[in-house]
């Protein structure tokens, strides 16, 4: 029973009825992920696939000679390898640990064998892939248009969200690194936070202090994520968000298709 409530701790796996949850659990085991532990590289095939349940992934792309971005985080909402779900064996994206923690692996071969038995766990992971792919596309019109502020403030609720935690240790070079701008802009950005009472810095620990303020100072693709996820996997946590916010529900998204009517 232990195992069980930890496993439901991810979202995914808690969608799924018990039956095919059961059999899908059975063929995975728990495992620590590290932090800055890289769990596949770019290209490489699939090893294996994960369901955080309180670690989460930074998923990054590389471009020519230049830093690698963050295009994507994973956690307890999602999984690493959906790709799979596809029939395609490459990984898209390098995934670097960027939260310690707990998550249940299954080696891609046995994954690839259970998702084309179970349909249940196909009906929930094409919900989860098309939540993925309005993601990596807000995601691209973030980079472009909105600017280190608020995309900084979306970047903390993102990984706040995951680590369920005010606390996250973090430095500005790896703020740079992780936004793709200067570290410069970082530390000015994250300045202005500390003297608005948003967060406090300190020695590569920053600690958020007002929730509801950087929310008000995010970009709006934060709570466009949380809308769209929440309207494939609906959720009672997610609808305080969602009301400060002011989305009910992201305008590009449709209705979720219930599988059967």
């Amino acid at each position: 029973m232990p195992a069980l409530a930890a496993a439901l701790q991810n979202r995914l796996i808690a969608a799924l009825p018990a039956a095919a949850r059961n059999s899908l659990l059975a063929l995975c085991e728990p495992v620590q992920l590290s932090l800055s532990e890289t769990l596949c590289e770019a290209g490489e095939d699939t090893r294996h696939v994960y369901f955080p349940t309180d670690a989460f992934i930074s998923l990054l792309a590389r471009i020519d000679e230049h830093p690698s971005l963050e295009m994507g985080m994973i956690g307890r909402e999602g999984m690493l390898g959906i790709q799979l779900s596809l029939g395609v064996n490459r990984a898209p994206l390098r995934a670097l640990v960027q939260g310690d923690g707990q998550a249940w692996r299954c080696a891609a071969p046995v994954f690839v064998a259970e998702l084309a038995r179970s349909k249940p766990l196909q009906a929930v992971l094409q919900r989860y892939l098309y939540v993925r792919l309005a993601h990596l596309a807000c995601a691209a019109g973030c980079l472009r248009f909105h600017q280190i502020g608020p995309r900084l403030a979306r970047w903390l609720l993102m990984s706040q969200d995951r680590a369920r935690a005010p606390q996250l240790a973090v430095t500005h070079e790896f703020l740079a690194y992780m936004l793709g701008v200067r570290r410069v802009g970082v530390t000015q950005a994250a300045g202005a936070m500390q003297r608005s009472g948003l967060i406090e810095y300190h020695r590569g620990e920053l600690t958020v202090l007002d929730r509801s303020g950087l929310e008000a100072a995010a970009c709006s693709c934060y709570a466009a994520d949380l809308a769209n996820y929440a309207d494939q996997f609906p959720s009672p946590q997610l609808q305080p968000t969602l009301r400060r916010s002011g989305l009910k529900r992201a305008a590009f998204v449709p209705r979720r298709v219930v599988h059967g009517r």
